[in-house]
């Protein structure tokens, strides 16, 4: 067992706390990777149902927590599309953001409209180990990163902080006192719901370490995915910005007769409880900036 495995087994409470603690300052506050093959994907039947058991991996060597949050934009305006990540991801300033606090801000109804169709969208990356995957079983036994929505993290979450007191908090992304998650997907009203997914009995991924070790070392870093390098520059941002929405950088209209510019809406999910903030968070699973991207390209 090499000494920074042996760490991680010996240092599970105090990295439990520290990933608590994480969580715990993103809940009191209010992208990414194209596709390549480290990418796991759940895939779904015809009539929009699926199923698999992952079993989320802790923090690899050298990282501090096991997932990285990614803020992204997709929409498309007269000017084309906007598919990017939100410089709000590294906690800078975002021209979309900014944008669309004015949007909001105006206090005009068709601006707050906008603002909503243009809203940013929040997604998290982790590495898994593939339990089951009955649509694609070559992938069982493997290690691959897994982007995933805020619904599903919502239930990792709460593993880690249940709400009665009877209940005993598990770290799910622990080897040996986590648990697998059973992924179920469902076709509600057209679009993907996970609401039936849960975490199984807590219990070792593998009784043995040295498969345990193996596991481990297989996995991927994550903090490339939000080193400031791999982001644009607002500058770079907001021409795109300007050239999608035809913007000439004058202010955002104040009166409810000026609705010189119409948003062109891509498609996405419902709007089914908006929040009244200035920016708009969205809830949905992993795979609509990938159907954005997709349309785009058509």
């Amino acid at each position: 067992m090499t000494d920074s495995f042996a760490a991680l087994k010996r240092n599970r409470t105090e990295g439990f706390d520290k990933l608590t603690q994480s969580l715990n300052k993103l809940n009191t506050k209010t992208s990414g990777p194209g596709p390549d093959d480290r990418f796991w994907k759940p895939e779904v039947d015809k009539a929009g149902n699926g199923y698999a058991v992952i079993r989320f991996l802790p923090e690899s060597n050298g990282e501090d927590v096991p997932f990285v949050r990614i803020w992204d934009h997709g929409f498309q305006g007269p000017g084309g599309w906007y598919i990017e990540n939100s410089l709000t991801t590294l906690g800078q300033k975002d021209p979309v953001s900014e944008y669309n606090s004015m949007l909001w801000n105006s206090g005009i109804e068709s601006n707050k409209d906008k603002a909503r169709k243009q809203k940013r969208r929040l997604s998290f990356i982790s590495n898994i180990y593939v339990v089951k995957d009955p649509a694609n079983p070559d992938n069982e036994g493997k290690v691959f990163l897994y982007k995933y929505g805020k619904k599903i993290f919502d239930k990792l979450n709460e593993a880690m902080n249940p709400q009665f007191e009877d209940e005993k908090p598990v770290n799910p992304f622990d080897l040996w006192e986590g648990a697998d998650f059973k992924l179920k997907i469902r076709n509600v009203e057209g679009y993907r719901n996970y609401d039936k997914s849960e975490l199984d009995v807590p219990a070792p991924l593998f009784d043995e370490d040295g498969e345990l070790e193996a596991v481990w070392q297989s996995q991927y870093a994550l903090n490339d995915f939000v080193d400031p390098s791999n982001f644009k520059t607002f500058e770079e941002l907001q021409a795109k910005l300007n050239r999608v929405l035809g913007l000439d950088g004058s202010n955002v209209s104040t009166t409810a007769e000026d609705d010189s510019f119409e948003q062109v809406a891509a498609p996405s999910i419902p709007e089914k409880q908006m929040e009244s903030a200035p920016i708009i968070q969205d809830d949905d699973d992993d795979g609509s900036l990938d159907f954005f991207k997709k349309l785009a390209e058509e």
